[in-house]
C-alpha cells in the first residue's frame, strides 16, 4: 500500500491544532439546526463561506435573493438578484470575489464585497448552470442539469470568462469538486447516483473519465471535499451526507434534520465546520467534521 505523506501530515497538524484550540467539545458528525426553520425557502442551496466566517446561501427569506449569515447564526439579506437572475451554486475566489450560478440567466455571475453583481460569463447553450467548482487559479467548472430530460453537460470557464463546452450526453449533472491537489474532478449525476471522477493536467483539462461510485438509491446533490480528499456528499431525499473517500469507499453516513439536503460548505474557525443547506424545513443544519475543508484551508 502506498502511503500518502501529505495526508498523513495534515492528519498530523490539524489534530495538534484541535488539541490546542480545545475543539473537541462539540461531538463529531452530529447535526443541529443553525437557522431557524423556515429561514430560507425549499430553493435553499449554494452555502459558501467568506474568509471572515460568514455563510452566503441562496433564498434567504424569498426565492431570488442570497442571505449572509454570521458565525453567530444572524442572517440578512446580502443579495437581491437582477431580473431575470435566479442563483444557485456559490464560490468564492482566490481574491473573494463571489461567483454565482444563475440557472434561469444561463450565466455566471459574479458579485462585490459589496453585492454588486454583474455578468461574468454567458452561454445561451447552458441548461441551467447549477453548481460551482474553482482552482486555486480561481478557473472555474459548473454542472449543467436538464432535469426534465435527465441528461446534463460539464463547463469550464476561464478567468476572462471564456465558457468551454467539455462533455455533453451525461446524466443530470449536479455536484461538482476539485480535488484538494487539484489532480481530480469530481461529478454527480442526480437520477443516475453516478460520482464520476476525472484527471485534470496542467493545462485544466479533464480525461480519463472512470467511475467512483455507484449509488443504490435516493438522490445526489451538492458536494465538497476535505483535505484528505474524502468527498461529502448531500443525498437529497435520504436525509443524509455521505463520505466517499479518494478511492471509492463510502466512509460515513451523517444522519440529518431535514430529509432533503441540497448542499454543503465547509467553514468555522478550525474549518471542520459543516452547513448543509435543507430544501424541506427551509434552513440550515451544521456538525463538527474531523478533517478541515479544502474550501476553508485553500480559499477556493
Amino acid at each position: 500500500m502506498q502511503l500518502n505523506i501529505g495526508a498523513v501530515l495534515t492528519t498530523i497538524i490539524c489534530t495538534i491544532l484541535f488539541a490546542l484550540m480545545g475543539c473537541q467539545s462539540e461531538p463529531l458528525f452530529v447535526s443541529r439546526n443553525f437557522t431557524e426553520l423556515g429561514s430560507f425557502t425549499a430553493e435553499a442551496e449554494g452555502p459558501a463561506v467568506d474568509k471572515e466566517g460568514n455563510l452566503y446561501a441562496v433564498s434567504f427569506h424569498y426565492k431570488e435573493t442570497i442571505g449572509r449569515i454570521t458565525p453567530e447564526g444572524k442572517g440578512s439579506i446580502f443579495i437581491e438578484m437582477p431580473k431575470g437572475s435566479t442563483a444557485n451554486g456559490i464560490r468564492f475566489s482566490s481574491k473573494e470575489e463571489m461567483f454565482i450560478a444563475d440557472y434561469t440567466g444561463h450565466n455566471i455571475l459574479k458579485a462585490d464585497i459589496d453585492g454588486k453583481v454583474t455578468v461574468f460569463a454567458h452561454e445561451p447553450k447552458m441548461n441551467q448552470p447549477n453548481d460551482l467548482a474553482i482552482m486555486g487559479s480561481d478557473t472555474l467548472f459548473a454542472s449543467d442539469p436538464n432535469w426534465s430530460e435527465g441528461t446534463g453537460k460539464l463547463w469550464r470557464i476561464s478567468t476572462s470568462g471564456v465558457v468551454t463546452l467539455l462533455e455533453e450526453n451525461m446524466g443530470t449533472t449536479n455536484g461538482i469538486e476539485v480535488s484538494p491537489d487539484q489532480k481530480r474532478l469530481y461529478v454527480n449525476e442526480s437520477k443516475q447516483l453516478n460520482l464520476w471522477v476525472y484527471d485534470i493536467d496542467a493545462e485544466e483539462n479533464i480525461s480519463n473519465k472512470r467511475l467512483l461510485y455507484k449509488f443504490p438509491d435516493g438522490g445526489l446533490d451538492g458536494m465538497r471535499c476535505d483535505m484528505r480528499g474524502n468527498l461529502y456528499i448531500t443525498r437529497h431525499s435520504k436525509g443524509t451526507v455521505e463520505v466517499i473517500s479518494p478511492e471509492g469507499t463510502l466512509l460515513k453516513t451523517i444522519k440529518l434534520k431535514g430529509m432533503k439536503p441540497t448542499n454543503i460548505a465547509f467553514g468555522g474557525v478550525d474549518g471542520r465546520t459543516c452547513y448543509v443547506t435543507i430544501a424541506d424545513n427551509g434552513n440550515i443544519e451544521t456538525f463538527i467534521g474531523d478533517t478541515p475543508g479544502r474550501s476553508t484551508h485553500k480559499g477556493l
